[in-house]
């Protein structure tokens, strides 16, 4: 008895030993610590703060650890919260890649940061490299949808939609706004690629409508307006629109916010057919000229330009909406 009576004690003395020496979870790091990356903390710097008190190997393992974490950890925070200052962040993150060379973080906050400075191209190249470096470099909702936005404004939409479709299950730790914003900018993407995705649209589109608040909610609403009609479900259609859009929603979808997020989505044409389906039953004049600069635009050449044209016609929006969209891989009947 007394021998095991040891033994036990022994054994509780090295779990306390044990439990006072190995260091905590990265993943039980402070709230602060957290906001200084939001969703987008490296994996390196999690480290480097949630050992805090225990990493003197780690410390000297890498020397620069710490600097090159608050280098990132600042440019983040302009991104982020001053985005006056993004001119800035390319700078920061060349400063810390020098620090630590060869990791993925710096040129995911570059490739951030020049997106955000209108330069979607540069922001595209600066992703790949990121990725060449860490497969799993744009695995973290924030990088990966600034690689749907930069392949969306280069003109790579397939690759754009992928991103979008990939990103929305991960959105959980963004903002409610930024998850808005991204179903809102993924459900008109999907959309655009023609009637096999407006059902996956649909479903987005109804995610943006929970979500988003002000212009946003409007434009989300106005969407799932536009994939239901497009879709055959007219009736509905009217339903969504009379529910939440009581006034001329011209000046709402015209607003920064909805501009923009078309223009991340790479389509902004799409305006002009937001603008119709919501003018539709308070100015059917304005709406026809609203379907009108839309085949007259890039849509016209889109999938969903037989549709817009229904709209504009003779017969506007009195029979247009109750066609479903053609099925465009079935072949013509040859005539005899």
């Amino acid at each position: 008895m007394l021998r095991a009576s040891g033994l036990l004690n022994a054994i509780a003395i090295a779990a306390v030993v044990l439990a006072t020496s190995v260091p905590r979870r990265v993943d039980a790091q402070p709230a602060a610590t957290q906001g200084a990356f939001g969703a987008a903390r490296p994996a390196e710097c999690g480290v480097q703060e949630g050992y805090r008190a225990a990493n003197k190997w780690e410390r000297a393992k890498e020397p620069n650890l710490q600097s090159y974490c608050t280098l990132l950890a600042s440019g983040t925070a302009k991104l982020v919260n001053a985005g006056a200052l993004a001119k800035d962040v390319p700078g920061i993150a060349d400063e810390a890649d020098k620090l630590l060379p060869g990791r993925a973080a710096p040129s995911v906050l570059k490739g951030r940061a020049l997106l955000k400075l209108g330069r979607p191209a540069d922001a595209l190249a600066a992703l790949k490299e990121a990725r060449t470096r860490d497969d799993r470099a744009l695995d973290d909702p924030v990088a990966l949808l600034a690689w749907a936005r930069a392949n969306a404004r280069t003109g790579h939409f397939e690759e754009a939609a992928q991103a979008y479709r990939a990103a929305l299950p991960r959105t959980s730790a963004l903002s409610t706004a930024e998850r808005s914003a991204a179903s809102f900018e993924a459900g008109m993407i999907v959309m655009a690629q023609g009637p096999k995705a407006v059902d996956d649209a649909v479903a987005m589109l109804r995610q943006a409508r929970r979500e988003a608040q002000d212009s946003m909610q409007v434009a989300s609403v106005v969407g799932l307006a536009l994939a239901l009609d497009r879709s055959g479900q007219k009736e509905e259609a009217r339903a969504v629109l009379a529910e939440r859009v009581r006034s001329d929603a011209k000046p709402i979808l015209a607003d920064a916010r909805v501009t923009e997020a078309l223009a991340d989505a790479g389509v902004a044409h799409e305006s002009d057919a937001l603008v119709a389906i919501a003018l539709e039953a308070s100015d059917p004049v304005a709406a026809r000229d609203a379907w009108r600069r839309y085949v007259e635009g890039p849509g016209g050449k889109g999938p969903w330009a037989d549709h817009a044209r229904a709209h504009e016609g003779p017969a506007g929006s009195a029979g247009a909406g109750n066609q479903r969209p053609a099925n465009r891989d079935r072949p013509k009947e040859k005539t005899r």
